[in-house]
């Protein structure tokens, strides 16, 4: 999907957060769950009993047509924003970050379980980058504390991508503080859980990855990015792809591991080969701790309010 269409889908969302406000749009039809519930009073014949007599809502097959995908594109849009209205959660504090950091004490035993000469470097560079499992954790913590507003809504609600490590480290943050977090996960091919830490109410299963990352974005008031692969990378380089060519407002960034990320991507390399211009560096910051990272994000806001 491509980022132009962004306008498109909040107009959609404002139209449907409009027309739950029932004095605008007040109707004698019945509503869709009292219809459905006419629909199973229905008399068994050969007609009602067929595929196509079914209410188009309530048919499962219907819906997975594939013709029916701008429909559950839709659907994929409304429900987790629906539901986090509801929720009065205005902004959030999203945490990216590896699926496979282990936590620092499930990290001792990596080396020595390793085979060969590079499962031990690996084995090491895991068990280095663990400490990131607690600062995830003290981050979440922090935002966490962050007070409601005068209208009763919430700000800074740690938000992850629902899966382990680094993820359930963010989740776990927020249930230190009996907070409660959102978890976005994604249906794979091989099995993929929410973590435990995840609030049950604000767990969500997405199927199509750009929904998954927009949501991501539609209420982050500040992102921070920890050492990850592919998928951390495709996360963090769209956010900065969409406030580089102004298609988002500039909101603070911290990326976690100065030494990691600079190894893994030649940032400098990018501003001399004339891809990227000098000030585009300025998009994020490095930090090693979550103390540093929320002066960062206080700052952020004590200078930009909005």
């Amino acid at each position: 999907m491509g980022q132009g269409g962004l306008a498109n889908w909040q107009a959609v969302i404002s139209y449907c957060r409009m027309t739950k406000d029932k004095t605008k749009h007040p109707t004698r039809f019945h509503k869709a769950k009292e219809d459905a519930q006419f629909a199973k009073q229905a008399s068994s014949t050969p007609q009602t009993s067929s595929e196509a007599y079914k209410l188009a809502f309530q048919d499962k097959e219907f819906l997975l047509r594939d013709d029916l995908r701008p429909v559950r594109f839709q659907l994929e849009l409304l429900k987790p924003e629906l539901l986090l209205d509801e929720a009065k959660i205005a902004s959030t504090m999203v945490i990216y970050g590896s699926a496979r950091i282990p936590e620092p004490q499930d990290a001792e035993g990596l080396e020595a379980a390793a085979g060969d000469d590079r499962s031990r470097t690996i084995a090491r560079n895991l068990k280095a980058k663990a400490r990131y499992y607690d600062e995830a954790r003290k981050l979440a913590n922090m935002a966490s504390c962050y007070p409601a507003d005068d209208k009763g809504q919430r700000h800074f609600v740690v938000c992850s991508g629902g899966g382990p490590s680094i993820m359930e480290a963010a989740n776990r943050g927020a249930s230190d503080k009996g907070c409660e977090s959102i978890g976005l996960n994604i249906v794979l091919p091989h099995e993929q859980a929410p973590n435990r830490y995840v609030t049950p109410e604000l767990s969500f299963q997405f199927h199509y990855f750009a929904l998954r990352k927009m949501h991501f974005l539609l209420r982050a008031r500040a992102v921070a990015v920890f050492p990850g692969g592919f998928g951390t990378f495709d996360e963090m380089f769209e956010l900065l792809t969409l406030i580089q060519t102004g298609k988002v407002k500039p909101i603070p960034i911290v990326l976690f591991g100065k030494e990691f990320w600079n190894r893994v991507v030649n940032f400098d390399a990018l501003v001399d080969e004339g891809v990227i211009s000098a000030p585009d560096l300025n998009l994020f910051q490095f930090v090693e701790t979550a103390e540093e990272a929320w002066d960062i994000f206080e700052k952020f806001y004590d200078q930009d309010p909005e």
